[in-house]
């Protein structure tokens, strides 16, 4: 279930102190939201302008941001996608995703997984969508089951008030879940994320969107401390022992998905 978790608020709020000049060395020179005015800065993630990594590398979402020029449609061929697809016939999900929808909605996410080597990307590539198969099933589930569901709402975080019989609860490849995900989300990929969260159940393109928001929000950043980390952006309750068995399912996925690409798994890969 993807969740925004308070290490992740906090991890956000240090990096952002950090790209703010907290730290000696490094200097901002604006704050942003897609771009920045000197062509040769990068608008990074948390909203400020600067030159190198930090700005124009996976945190990057306008400006000059470094790409590797890798084709994701290359990676992601329709055997490969085609064979994560549960085809079981009470899986409702075969058909709702498809590779196209990802690819379709991959063009408002230029910067995943074309930064770094091509092995990154092609261990990014895995990444995704082994938390995918793990969230969903294979592509089964388009949302959480029915004993699973509930609101979701989060009244404290009064800038995406709930709206009246609305349920946030898991939609889309990793599932995304709360009210303060959907808000955000939403705005960022013009749909009513609150007063209207089954758009990402009745939408494949949404769908994919959302999930690809919420990996370049909250888990991109950390798929350079191995996959463990990853586990841990997108469901910290599972990790430190919580629940073994769903950890080990997301490794296994992420593992297969590696060797299909013809990738190392790299280290670190419990949380």
């Amino acid at each position: 279930m993807a969740t925004f978790t308070v290490k992740n608020s906090l991890i956000a709020v240090i990096l952002a102190l950090i790209l703010a000049g907290a730290t000696p060395g490094i200097m901002v020179k604006a704050q942003c939201v897609n771009s920045c005015e000197q062509p040769n800065e990068c608008c990074s993630q948390y909203g400020y302008c600067g030159e190198g990594p930090e700005f124009c590398g996976a945190n990057c979402r306008g400006g000059p941001c470094t790409n590797n020029g890798v084709s994701i449609a290359d990676i992601v061929t329709p055997e490969f996608f085609n064979g994560i697809l549960n085809q079981g016939s009470s899986c409702v999900g075969r058909n709702f995703y498809s590779r196209e929808a990802f690819l379709d909605a991959l063009t408002s996410f230029t910067r995943f997984a074309r930064s770094g080597s091509v092995k990154d990307s092609r261990r990014e590539i895995a990444a995704f969508f082994a938390h995918a198969s793990h969230e969903t099933e294979r592509f089964c589930h388009i949302e959480e089951t029915d004993g699973a569901k509930k609101d979701y709402c989060n009244e404290t975080v009064t800038e995406y008030p709930c709206a009246p019989g609305k349920g946030y609860y898991g939609r889309g490849p990793l599932q995304l879940s709360w009210n303060y995900n959907y808000g955000p989300a939403g705005l960022e990929l013009g749909f009513d994320g609150l007063g209207a969260p089954e758009t990402v159940a009745n939408d494949p393109v949404i769908a994919f969107k959302a999930a690809l928001w919420f990996w370049t929000k909250n888990v991109a950043a950390a798929i350079s401390q191995g996959f463990g980390a990853t586990i841990e952006a997108i469901n910290p309750m599972e990790c430190g022992g919580g629940e073994p068995r769903k950890v080990q399912s997301r490794i296994d996925y992420f593992t297969g998905y590696c060797n299909q690409l013809g990738v190392t798994p790299g280290g670190s890969l419990n949380c």
